[in-house]
């Protein structure tokens, strides 16, 4: 516990005193991977009508240093970065902007004032909260679609707080995706496996259970309760049962030698130490649990959406119960 907060303190004054914001202005190339396709993803959703607003914590000599790196010059039709959102809204201070009602506030140059509410394209914004931003934007709930990379500040709050359809940025999706697609011949033969531990422990049961019946039917016999049953059958019957419990527990032995291994070469082709961001084991980790449960999409990079129709529709597969499966 105490390492996790000494780490989580440590983090927490670095962003307070500028120390990273500082260290990533001055090598921006080396921190931020400049996406080619981000400013043609977000014009064909401003050509299909589509109103952008640009929501972050960060304060805005930050932000405009940014966003100046990521879209600035990228195309003739925008003069600056700002061209491309309909509103911007700095020093947000979520998830406080979606539980809160903080005021918002009008940027003019580095003076700040009461906003108006008045929608006008190009004014920055600061501080506020969801609902003055909903009224600035003129557009409630499910229509809007709410694009972070944070499970908590972005996700998980504004999914609590309102209505908004969400899409969560998961970096390490595309090397998810690769060490997933390399695994699937060890994933079907994990599936084999746990096929057969499935049908050996429903043996292991039955043979545990008639050895059971066996043993109550020769102490029965042998103490005259039970007329005409031979003893010696049923003791050999018992035998031939025990022997074939011990040739099942040979066999799951067997399966549990080579599950083991198994799982762990999986988890290393997706990270030597941690293993999948998504899953633990054959089963959803917390992050994992988190995004299904929050987002409405997740990808790696928003200009995924560049390789899709503006007014596409995105549909979640049936979802099973484990009785359906």
């Amino acid at each position: 516990t105490k390492v996790f907060a000494d780490i989580r303190e440590s983090i927490d004054e670095a962003h307070r005193d500028g120390t990273i914001l500082d260290a990533v202005l001055a090598d921006l190339p080396r921190f931020v991977v400049r996406d080619p396709e981000l400013a043609p993803t977000l014009h064909k959703f401003r050509s299909a009508g589509k109103r952008l607003f640009l929501l972050t914590n960060s304060r805005w000599s930050y932000t405009d240093r940014m966003m100046t790196y990521l879209l600035g010059n990228s195309i003739s039709e925008y003069p600056t970065w700002r061209h491309f959102f309909d509103v911007i809204v700095v020093a947000a201070e979520k998830p406080g902007f979606f539980q809160l009602r903080k005021p918002l506030m009008e940027r003019d140059g580095d003076e700040l004032r009461p906003a108006t509410l008045q929608f006008e394209k190009g004014k920055v914004y600061q501080g506020g909260n969801l609902r003055d931003l909903e009224r600035l934007l003129g557009v409630t709930g499910d229509r809007i679609l709410y694009v972070g990379d944070h499970i908590y500040g972005d996700i998980l709050r504004s999914k609590k707080e309102s209505a908004w359809r969400t899409a969560m940025i998961i970096q390490e999706m595309e090397a998810e995706v690769l060490a997933h697609d390399a695994c699937a011949q060890d994933y079907a033969r994990l599936d084999e496996l746990a096929e057969l531990r499935d049908r050996l422990e429903d043996e292991l049961r039955f043979h545990q259970a008639r050895i059971k019946e066996l043993t109550r039917a020769i102490q029965a016999a042998q103490s005259g309760k039970e007329n005409g049953v031979s003893v010696s059958q049923l003791q050999n019957e018992r035998v031939r049962l025990k022997r074939g419990l011990d040739r099942i527990r040979a066999t799951l032995r067997d399966v549990e030698r080579e599950s083991g291994p198994l799982q762990q070469r999986i988890s290393k082709r997706f990270h030597p130490y941690w293993g999948s961001l998504l899953k633990e084991g054959s089963e959803q980790s917390s992050f994992g649990d988190q995004v299904e449960e929050y987002a409405c999409l997740y990808t790696s990079r928003v200009s995924n959406f560049l390789l899709y129709s503006p007014l596409q529709y995105f549909r979640s597969s049936r979802d099973l119960m484990p009785h359906e499966l």
